[in-house]
């Protein structure tokens, strides 16, 4: 941190992790762009240390999404993104972040949104999927990353430490059409994969699995 006359390395001087206030603006970019830029960071300079990401907060006037208008894109991004993930309590249901009345801080921590609920029961399960999906593979957050293809855009993420493996295979489509996903630097031919988002099964033939899926995120992981 630059405080003008000196900067600060937090992480020389006890910190194994930071909140990353850098996150929310970095959320405007393509998704390769974020999850690029984060596999780079904890992968060289901030190896063996962490970060913590958040699209929202309690005291920052600058979320990425103060309207939720893009509540899908905000999970996806945070919830697929390398490092760990901050929900704040509201994000999962679209609670707005513009209060008529409030002063200062106070729009940011209004009362939770729970009578929207059973309007935005698809907002919650896209929130949940993730959530899950990244909470079952640490794959997610402590992987290494790798982009499979543009268009679909397709990314694997794998780790490994000691005898523990875990391996991912993302899909992000524009489309409600059949998809073909190239797997085979991650999953062999044969194995039966499952997209979690869906529930969809599929085998992989020829290093390649075709999802019927009308969703356009599609988590495939190992049965």
């Amino acid at each position: 941190f630059d405080f003008g006359d000196k900067k600060v390395n937090y992480f020389e001087h006890g910190f194994s992790s930071l909140i990353n206030f850098e996150f929310k603006s970095n959320a405007h970019g393509s998704y390769e762009e974020i999850f690029s830029r984060y596999n780079r960071i904890l992968n060289d300079g901030l190896k063996g240390f962490g970060i913590v990401n958040y699209v929202s907060s309690h005291d920052d006037s600058g979320p990425f999404d103060k309207v939720r208008k893009r509540p899908y894109e905000s999970a996806t991004k945070l919830l697929l993104s390398p490092g760990t993930s901050q929900v704040y309590y509201g994000d999962e249901s679209a609670r707005s972040l513009v209060i008529e009345g409030t002063v200062g801080d106070a729009t940011l921590r209004s009362f939770m949104n729970w009578d929207e609920f059973s309007d935005n029961q698809e907002i919650l399960n896209h929130w949940y999927k993730l959530g899950q999906f990244r909470r079952n593979h640490p794959a997610i957050g402590a992987g290494k990353h790798k982009m499979i293809s543009e268009q679909p855009y397709v990314f694997s993420r794998t780790y490994s430490k000691d005898d523990f493996q875990d391996s991912v295979v993302v899909c992000l489509k524009n489309s409600e059409e059949k998809t073909e996903i190239d797997v085979s630097g991650i999953f062999k031919n044969d194995d039966i994969l499952i997209d979690y988002y869906s529930g969809e099964k599929m085998t992989v033939k020829e290093g390649k699995v075709r999802t019927s899926s009308s969703h356009q995120v599609v988590l495939l992981e190992k049965i």
